[in-house]
């Protein structure tokens, strides 16, 4: 029977490889068309890989912990020949005619690379994925993937060419002692560095924590500020006792700050280059402990969603990404995000937003303080949170993130009408 490969689809636009987790089939096992039959882990979410049709496992050749490319074959599954038919990739044709002497020497490279094909790849050449490793070694086992070092400083070729062997970044450096002219690493810093390293206890970084590293590195390219102020709860909590399902205060404050960003559209405008651009819907995301680190599902039209569902919406979403089953569609697009640190105990904090967003808002743990009151000429008892906004300073000023802040508080003071 002729065999269908099983690839790694792009389970993302940025995705281009991803680790398995688990592989639930064997050689033998029958399979249906569509079913999930491995697992692996992005720097985003756990999802599956599917079968291409129905048939019988012929092999698998993944390998849990394993780093497989986007198009990487992970097995093959016997099917009928009518099913196999569906997979035969057509070789496209040889451009005819006029077009194909459109650039000068296209007939001769045609000629000389094979007909409809411009390069000649020798596959045996290509790089592998080593298991468990974020590294790509070729068939001499020398590490190949080259990755860019960000950051300021100067570094001589030879050191950068050893970091993107290694996929190291600048900030890895950040703990080495330069022994050349004004403190510059040298090679052989680096090396002396990399073999300390060897003697220390390690284990690769999950995929999410890589991502999140990523993600804060690109992030604190910007210059970021952060504003605070404090906020009486009791409003809040008054209310909550009233309603079912029961938000948590830090819904409160996601619906606010939805509705505060619909009046004033241009304080969550993201900067690139010379324009300033507006989402054309108030979609905020929340942050969530996820397994070894922080996941984002974004809620949709937080400004036209009322809170008892945005209760319904958050409760769905914090469950699929603990589960590490958020799409990147659904980490995607947001203009701001809200982080209940308060949660862990914190009274204030100043989070990092992510990269493709200007705001994030966050709220500290609730405690009761003593406030004055005017009606009754005496302090009275509260509860009362901080509120911290981090922002990209490029976009957003203080002035305007402080006026932003007191209107989130303005409409938590009155919280039946959220």
């Amino acid at each position: 029977m002729p065999k269908v490969p099983i690839t790694m689809p792009q389970l993302g636009e940025s995705m281009a490889e991803a680790t398995i987790v688990a592989i639930k089939v064997q050689p033998g096992d029958k399979v249906a068309a569509d079913q999930e039959i491995i697992e692996v882990e992005t720097d985003k979410a756990v999802m599956g890989v599917t079968t291409p049709c129905p048939g019988e496992i012929a092999k698998i050749d993944a390998e849990v912990k394993g780093v497989y490319a986007v198009g990487a074959v992970l097995g093959y599954v016997e099917a009928s020949e009518a099913d196999a038919a569906r997979f035969v990739k057509q070789a496209p044709e040889p451009p005819q005619g006029e077009v194909a002497k459109e650039v000068p020497g296209r007939e001769e490279e045609s000629k000389q690379n094979g007909s409809g094909s411009h390069f000649q790849v020798d596959e045996t050449s290509l790089p592998r994925v080593a298991a468990g490793s974020h590294f790509q070694v070729d068939q001499k086992g020398v590490l190949t993937v080259p990755a860019g070092a960000k950051g300021a400083g100067y570094l001589s070729p030879r050191v950068k060419a050893r970091m993107a062997e290694l996929q190291l970044t600048q900030s890895d450096l950040a703990a080495i002692q330069g022994s050349g002219n004004a403190g510059r690493v040298t090679i052989k810093d680096l090396e002396t560095f990399l073999g300390g390293l060897e003697k220390q206890t390690s284990e690769d970084a999950s995929a999410i924590r890589t991502g999140v590293a990523d993600a804060m590195r690109r992030s604190w390219t910007r210059p970021l500020a952060t504003v605070g102020v404090s906020v009486c709860l009791d409003p809040v909590l008054e209310d909550r006792k009233k309603r079912d399902p029961k938000p948590g205060p830090a819904l409160y404050v996601l619906r606010s700050l939805a509705l505060a960003l619909a009046e004033t559209p241009a304080a969550a405008s993201r900067l690139i280059g010379g324009r300033a651009l507006r989402s054309e819907s108030i979609d905020i995301g929340v942050a969530v402990e996820a397994q070894d680190g922080i996941m984002v599902p974004v809620i949709r039209n937080a400004d036209k969603t009322s809170l008892a569902d945005l209760t319904s919406r958050y409760t769905e979403l914090v469950d699929l990404a603990r589960r590490r089953r958020v799409t990147s569609e659904m980490t995607s697009g947001g203009i701001a995000s809200v982080s209940n640190f308060g949660t862990f105990g914190l009274d204030w904090g100043t989070p990092i937003p992510l990269p493709d967003q200007t705001l994030l808002l966050g709220l500290g743990a609730g405690k009761k303080a003593p406030t004055w009151s005017e009606e009754k000429k005496q302090f009275v008892p509260t509860t009362q949170a901080e509120l911290t906004l981090s922002f990209d300073h490029r976009s957003l000023d203080g002035g305007g993130a402080g006026r932003l802040l007191k209107r989130v508080i303005e409409l938590l003071s009155d919280p039946a009408k959220l």
